[in-house]
């Protein structure tokens, strides 16, 4: 939770060298989302976290602007929101499209055609599924190292 005063970034953040750059440029924390939804203890769809550790750039697309703009895979469901939004579809039919449940559908239920399949632009640098305590060791790890390397310039 943000507490007023406080600074942070949640989004783009896969790597110790992402959470590093956050922090010189003043943050004060990162969310770390796309890796933890591939992680073992993830309660993800093994069909939604295989598409994640498939990925490659540009397999998601930013969508759903009018009502809470979100990343997702370009999926059949994709397809037709895109559609909708590209011939100016108002808000109220984008809402009766997506309905209740649809991001359950696919990320929870594995429904990769019709579920909203959201994550972050920073899947195509996830590869695989591997514990939490690994991914949160291999991102200080690599903090680490790119902290001692910033360190050595100055």
């Amino acid at each position: 939770m943000f507490r007023p005063g406080w600074s942070g970034v949640a989004v783009g953040i896969a790597t110790g060298k992402a959470m590093l750059a956050a922090m010189v440029l003043g943050a004060e924390g990162v969310q770390v989302g796309t890796r933890f939804a591939v992680s073992e203890e993830s309660s993800a769809h093994i069909s939604f976290k295989e598409t994640i550790i498939n990925s490659k750039e540009g397999d998601t697309m930013f969508s759903l602007k009018k009502l809470m703009p979100v990343r997702l895979f370009k999926n059949v469901f994709f397809i037709k929101i895109n559609n909708l939004e590209s011939n100016g579809a108002s808000k109220q039919k984008l809402q009766n499209i997506l309905g209740t449940g649809r991001p359950k559908k696919g990320i929870f239920e594995g429904d990769l055609s019709e579920g909203e399949l959201e994550i972050g632009q920073v899947c195509a640098q996830v590869n695989k599924i591997e514990p939490a305590k690994e991914i949160l060791v291999n991102i200080w790890q690599d903090y680490l190292v790119e902290y001692k390397k910033i360190n050595a310039l100055s």
